[in-house]
């Protein structure tokens, strides 16, 4: 019997467009024609400095590569109770914050629920909302990226269906942070909110709120390893849910969803982390003068940032042209092809001789 398969595919996943992500070193390598090392990678707001020395001392020495990990992670969610405060009944890890974001999905919508979206923000939420067929209500930010506050609370309002808003602190593409206020505003809305707070190292972790969680039974905060412990290649996350839905979340993640070698990772980060936040101070202040560099450069109109990138608005130039140039020259940074930031690029902060070669460039072209 003949058939078409592709009848049986979802219609909603059918005619969805596919997440973009970015390519790894040795794609643009060969894309390029130039070996890795002469490639100044600032678009993905990758770590330059790399994991800490006890994380590849650790990897090598790992005793169980070949038996299952803990599907509990218990060893590592110990560590992070100490890093975070909070006790580890709190704490699920997860292959990457993008799986959790996933998970809270699965756990709360069914086909044609809702979740409110505030962009410019991370593209990973309504794709994953998307896979899960749930409907996407955004609240565009203002002119200046801050939320809507107020455009939120109406929305959740007028969508009987809502049941998640997710907001990102520093937020991802601007830099710009959520304030107390407004975090309990949303608090106040009868949805679960998710708060990305991949970046907040590099803010200071004064700025989280994830010891809010355990006195708000309506309040996700995601974390990464990806930025400050530059373990992105390894792709290990981990978040603080209230007790009445990580006992959900248990049931329904993969049982071996974070393996073994990005438990030893994580661990070994924790135990060095003043290594880490070391090189997150550096990059801190290597954003403070990139910042000021970046406004003696006349098209370009950069945004206050509290994260490991800086967004510019390009004035009387064509944005998607500058990255073109700058990527003939082997210097690779973000262009979005979104409404609201068309007129926009994003560099990651790399190290000073990253910053000295991304100037002289813009100052050239």
């Amino acid at each position: 019997m003949s058939f078409d398969v592709t009848a049986l595919i979802r219609p909603d996943v059918a005619s969805m467009q596919p997440y973009v992500p970015i390519l790894p070193f040795e794609v643009l390598s060969a894309q390029l024609g130039r070996p890795p090392e002469q490639i100044t990678k600032l678009d993905a707001n990758e770590n330059p400095y790399g994991p800490s020395p006890k994380v590849r001392q650790a990897l090598a020495a790992m005793p169980y590569p070949h038996i299952y990990p803990d599907p509990e992670s218990r060893l590592l969610r110990a560590a992070l109770s100490d890093y975070v405060q909070l006790p580890m009944e709190y704490l699920l890890a997860g292959h990457g914050a993008d799986e959790l974001i996933d998970l809270v999905m699965r756990l709360l919508l069914q086909p044609g629920d809702v979740i409110v979206n505030c962009p410019p923000t991370f593209g990973i939420y309504p794709f994953d909302a998307a896979v899960n067929g749930a409907r996407v209500c955004n609240v565009p930010r203002r002119a200046d990226f801050t939320l809507d506050v107020e455009a939120i609370i109406q929305a959740v309002q007028h969508e009987p269906r809502c049941k998640l808003v997710i907001v990102t602190s520093p937020n991802n593409p601007d830099g710009g942070l959520i304030s107390d206020e407004a975090i309990d505003q949303l608090l106040r809305l009868p949805v679960v909110v998710v708060l990305d707070e991949a970046y907040v190292e590099f803010a200071g972790l004064e700025h989280s709120h994830i010891h809010l969680v355990p006195h708000h039974d309506n309040l996700v905060v995601l974390r990464s390893f990806s930025k400050w412990a530059g373990l992105a290649g390894l792709r290990l996350g981990y978040g603080a849910f209230p007790l009445k839905l990580v006992e959900h979340l248990w049931k329904i993640k993969q049982p071996y969803n974070v393996n073994v070698a990005a438990q030893v990772a994580g661990i070994a980060s924790l135990e060095d982390r003043e290594y880490l936040l070391d090189n997150v101070r550096r990059l801190v202040a290597e954003r403070e003068r990139m910042m000021g560099l970046l406004r003696t450069i006349p098209y370009l109109q950069p945004y206050p940032s509290y994260a490991n990138f800086i967004l510019c608005k390009v004035l009387g130039r064509d944005a998607f042209e500058i990255k073109q140039k700058l990527a003939g020259r082997g210097i690779l940074i973000r262009y979005y092809h979104t409404p609201g930031l068309t007129d926009h690029v994003r560099f990651t902060v790399g190290r000073p001789k990253d910053t000295e070669r991304l100037i002289q460039a813009l100052r050239e072209l």
